[in-house]
């Protein structure tokens, strides 16, 4: 074969053989916020990328888009948007209310959706729709809630595994729930309701407890998920409702979720720990 026609076919091959985006992903270096970053610039979608369940790195259905500086989560559908860098040691502010859309199996149960921290591993490695990681639950009801999302590979079924120790006690349908000098546990998998969730909770639409702190159903909500080495305290509107400890990996992507509710995002930033401005009422 003359190499004037040789060179298109290495190409190709080149080409085809090039480790995908998802696979060199985890080679880059972790960053500790020295200044505020937003991780959403008001703008479009630079420093982030979209994974759904069904078409992966596409987004045939624009479930993510920005307009009026907002980042508007159409809700239809299952996956995420994720942060291209991997973070640690930061204090996380998100705020967020609820659009009036639900969908499919979820069009009359509660507006679900979360935060994911120290997320590793493939996309898709939990549930074949998110990371292995930790998540600060989004749910009416429910906001503060923390799930520990072990994980596996997707192709070779290989675990990632991921594991939070937490205090808590049981609620009268023996539940776990945070409480501050608790029974410690380390957990591989499960949930650790807020303080405060109501023990009567129903998953079904505009479900709102007695003690919950979120703000209510279209109202802005701020929900701040600090994590300081391998500790996590979360905070719904200056209240502190959810602890952990000796998070392992205590590192990673950070990624919001969709799950079939509508949503809209203002602001998702990661400051230096401290410097995370004061919770003030929303308007």
């Amino acid at each position: 074969m003359k190499i004037r026609t040789l060179l298109p076919a290495l190409l190709l091959l080149s080409i085809l053989a090039a480790p995908s985006f998802a696979e060199t992903k985890g080679k880059q270096k972790v960053i500790t916020p020295k200044k505020t970053i937003k991780l959403f610039n008001g703008k479009n979608l630079d420093g982030l990328y979209t994974w759904m369940r069904d078409t992966q790195y596409e987004d045939p259905r624009n479930i993510f888009t920005v307009h009026d500086g907002l980042l508007h989560i159409s809700g239809d559908g299952y996956g995420a948007v994720i942060t291209k860098n991997k973070y640690r040691d930061y204090h996380l502010v998100i705020e967020f209310k609820w659009g009036k859309r639900t969908w499919g199996s979820r069009k009359e149960r509660t507006k679900d959706s979360g935060v994911l921290v120290h997320c590793n591993g493939p996309d898709g490695g939990f549930g074949k729709t998110w990371m292995a990681s930790i998540e600060a639950q989004i749910i009416e009801g429910g906001v503060g809630d923390i799930l520990v999302l072990s994980g596996k590979d997707p192709k070779t079924e290989k675990p990632i595994p991921v594991s939070l120790t937490v205090e808590t006690t049981k609620d009268r349908d023996g539940e776990r729930v945070w409480k501050k000098g608790g029974t410690k546990e380390t957990l591989s998998g499960g949930r650790i309701n807020w303080w405060g969730r109501d023990p009567d909770w129903k998953d079904v639409l505009g479900f709102r407890g007695k003690d919950d702190v979120e703000s209510p159903d279209g109202e802005w909500t701020r929900m701040d998920v600090i994590c300081d080495g391998g500790n996590m305290v979360i905070e719904v509107n200056g209240v502190k409702v959810n602890e952990g400890f000796d998070a392992s990996p205590s590192y990673g992507k950070i990624l919001v979720q969709t799950e079939m509710a509508e949503m809209y995002v203002r602001k998702l930033n990661l400051y230096p720990l401290g410097k995370a401005p004061k919770y003030k009422p929303s308007k």
